[in-house]
């Protein structure tokens, strides 16, 4: 009996079932959705220094800790709630990185406020549609891109914290707004990603 052919992925989502059912439903999808582009801008600030599969296994922990990424329910976090996140195991236990994601709810609805939504702001970085790369190999995927810079630069101008180019950056992948899934991935045929 013949095998069924077997998908082709980027290589950095085998070896474990989280990475691949992100990679496969969510990372290269476009977001424009206020609340999930909160969630992920929280999620990338997170993982600085760490793996995406360590924020993946806390996710529903930062859901349920940060509520439901609602950001103008976080902005009103203050010292009790950051005490009370700094023993929560669900969420990275990292003082600079809870009180920078506190700081970016308040910078979030600020820029939400002015641009009449935060995702027609963050998708004017790439001019409202995603940029597609289609790189042949992993190794040349980039970490960083002029729009990546220059987004980055606007953040930290709007008092946006852990907000680094290679942060811009990959949130811009986690969100569509960059497609970097590799030739020969399943995903890279699928408009906007997955």
């Amino acid at each position: 009996m013949p095998r069924p052919k077997q998908l082709i992925r980027c290589p950095w989502s085998l070896g474990d079932p989280l990475l691949t059912a992100y990679h496969d439903t969510e990372w290269g999808v476009p977001v424009h959705d206020d609340r999930l582009l909160f969630e992920f801008l929280i999620l990338e600030g997170a993982q600085a220094g760490l793996s995406w599969l360590t924020i993946l296994k806390r996710r529903e922990g930062y859901r349920e800790a940060f509520e439901g990424f609602d950001p103008e329910a976080v902005a009103r976090f203050g010292p009790r709630q950051v005490r009370s996140l700094m023993g929560n195991p669900g969420v990275i236990r990292n003082r600079l990185k809870i009180e920078g994601a506190i700081k970016n709810a308040r910078a979030f609805l600020a820029v939400r406020d002015q641009h009449g939504g935060f995702a027609p702001y963050i998708w004017g970085f790439v001019e409202g549609r995603p940029i597609v790369n289609r790189p042949r190999r992993a190794d040349s995927v980039p970490a960083i891109s002029p729009q990546s810079d220059a987004m980055s630069k606007a953040l930290k101008r709007a008092e946006f914290t852990f907000v680094g180019s290679t942060i811009c950056y990959a949130f811009m992948q986690a969100t569509g707004m960059v497609n970097d899934h590799v030739l020969g991935c399943f995903c890279a045929a699928a408009p906007g990603g997955a």
